[in-house]
């Protein structure tokens, strides 16, 4: 347990950091504080709250909010399929667990895991307190708002991809594993010009599926 939580300890403060961001944002764009702290206990995607809050911003209806939150959270569909069979109980305890399968969740726990097979303890450990410091970081933001101003004006937008980037290169020790890479970026590439935001995550996830058979 100690390892696990030292080993999220670094994702936790992106997180933060970042929770606080969306907070801000959130009631920038005229919502409520109370709805953008519940948004983030409901919901718990920062990419698809943020586009949401983005379509909100930009004079979108709410329909086009949850859309655009929809298909940035497609991939989600095949990270479920994969640690579903790590995760204890029934069906139903397993869905409810598998809230906490967020990116950087899930790519500690097959980091930790057998190939094939992610590790069920780390998913849920970092899971829960991911969740934890993004619902707080949400209520600072929401709370302060001003005060705190955009983290984004100070690099910080780069802690995630560049933190996420860090879990994933020790898995590219092979070339089944980097062709499955590659060709899921280039999926991703080729279809963020011309498709709305969450397509070209699901098409990279449904490519590495296939070429990781």
């Amino acid at each position: 347990m100690r390892q696990i939580l030292l080993a999220a300890a670094p994702i936790a403060i992106a997180v933060f950091v970042f929770g606080a961001s969306f907070g801000v944002l959130a009631v920038a764009a005229r919502l409520p504080a109370w709805s953008v702290v519940l948004m983030s206990v409901l919901v718990f995607a920062g990419s698809a709250q943020f586009a949401a809050i983005g379509v909100i911003a930009a004079g979108g209806s709410v329909l086009t909010a949850i859309f655009a939150g929809a298909l940035l959270n497609l991939r989600f569909i095949a990270t479920g399929i994969a640690v579903a069979p790590s995760l204890p109980g029934a069906r139903l305890l397993r869905s409810l667990l598998a809230q906490l399968s967020i990116d950087e969740s899930y790519a500690m726990s097959v980091r930790a895991g057998e190939p094939g097979r992610p590790d069920g303890r780390t998913l849920l450990v970092t899971g829960a307190l991911l969740y934890v410091v993004w619902v707080f970081g949400t209520l600072i933001g929401a709370l302060l708002g001003p005060v705190l101003g955009d983290p984004k004006r100070l690099g910080l937008d780069a802690a995630f991809p560049a933190g996420f980037v860090a879990l994933l290169w020790p898995m590219l020790s092979g070339r089944h594993a980097v062709r499955c890479a590659i060709g899921g970026a280039a999926v991703a590439l080729a279809l963020a010009p011309f498709t709305p935001p969450g397509i070209p995550l699901a098409g990279a996830a449904v490519i590495g599926l296939w070429l990781a058979r």
